[in-house]
């Protein structure tokens, strides 16, 4: 009979129990898995070129956060032009003081690669084979596939997929990936789009989040604590862009206002009775929460409804 290995828990060598180590140290642990997520606009990619080029050249991620095991990065950067991506690139490399041209850092140029069909594995597992990065960048996961993001077992095959990639290879790998919209009011790996196995696969998970004019990061690790509120911002030095942690907390900006104050300010702006659909254009806000915003204002008599639509109701709006 073939058994699993197994070994007594006091003989496994103290010296790897319980200790995190760390690509980029508080942001990323080595050989990790996992998302970085959220909202459309939100400058995930910037972060994501952020850690591909601060693994690369073994500089401080952010100018905050250093990096422990530097090395070759092999990056997929599916949505932005070539062009856009080396401009991003050498705005950060500017910014964090590192030459561009000698940067270790790999872009795959093929113009679609399917995760969901075998060709486009084998494929990919050759190329890091053939170049042993650090780190993979995926950016983003919906054009990965053709799968239905909300169905757990066809997310958990592709998952998988990328599990044996970072054991295989002892590669780290960042999976960009969507929340949904208007989502600030959930935890933030909760507002992923898709299926919760999303959440539950990542060893680091990064989520950026814009609440008015600011900008934050949260961190969550399997093994180690996170932290929540990070202040970022996005500067400028002349052409370039790049992230940085703010100077200030942020606490210090001003909170994004409420669902129902969005909506409210809409209706104000708006100075007449609206459909539902024009108050939902004004405000960028989901249907639903927009629904249930305008439900919970006429049952404070914030708001009024007629054959128009919804109005303020002038003897409440004062």
């Amino acid at each position: 009979m073939n058994l699993l290995p197994y070994q007594k828990a006091s003989e496994i060598p103290a010296e790897t129990a319980g200790l995190t180590h760390w690509l980029v140290e508080g942001l990323w642990s080595d050989q990790a898995v996992g998302i970085l997520g959220g909202e459309p606009k939100c400058c995930k990619s910037f972060l994501a070129l952020d850690l591909a080029v601060s693994v690369a050249a073994g500089v401080a991620c952010l100018r905050r956060y250093p990096v422990r095991h530097p090395g070759p990065v092999l990056l997929f950067p599916a949505e932005d032009a070539l062009g856009i991506v080396r401009r991003r690139l050498q705005g950060i490399c500017a910014a964090a003081g590192v030459g561009f041209e000698s940067l270790p850092l790999e872009v795959i140029t093929a113009p679609v690669l399917r995760l969901d069909t075998e060709a486009d594995r084998r494929r990919l597992a050759k190329t890091i084979e053939l170049l042993r990065p650090r780190l993979l960048i995926l950016d983003p996961m919906i054009r990965l596939h053709r799968l239905d993001e909300n169905d757990a077992s066809q997310i958990a095959v592709l998952l998988s997929y990328l599990r044996e990639l970072q054991r295989r290879f002892q590669v780290a790998v960042v999976l960009v990936h969507h929340a949904r919209k208007d989502s600030n009011g959930s935890r933030p790996g909760q507002a992923l789009r898709g299926s919760s196995e999303l959440h539950g696969w990542g060893d680091s998970n990064l989520y950026m989040r814009r609440r008015g004019q600011r900008l934050t990061l949260t961190t969550e690790h399997r093994a180690a604590p996170s932290q929540d509120d990070i202040p970022l911002q996005l500067t400028e030095s002349g052409a370039a862009l790049s992230l940085a942690v703010a100077t200030g907390s942020a606490d210090d900006a001003p909170a994004e206002a409420s669902p129902l104050e969005r909506v409210r300010q809409a209706l104000q702006q708006l100075g007449e009775p609206a459909p539902v659909s024009r108050i939902r254009q004004h405000c960028g806000m989901r249907m639903a929460s927009v629904c249930e915003s305008l439900a919970a204002l006429v049952r404070q008599g914030i708001v009024a409804q007629d054959a128009r639509g919804y109005r303020l109701d002038p003897p409440k709006a004062a």
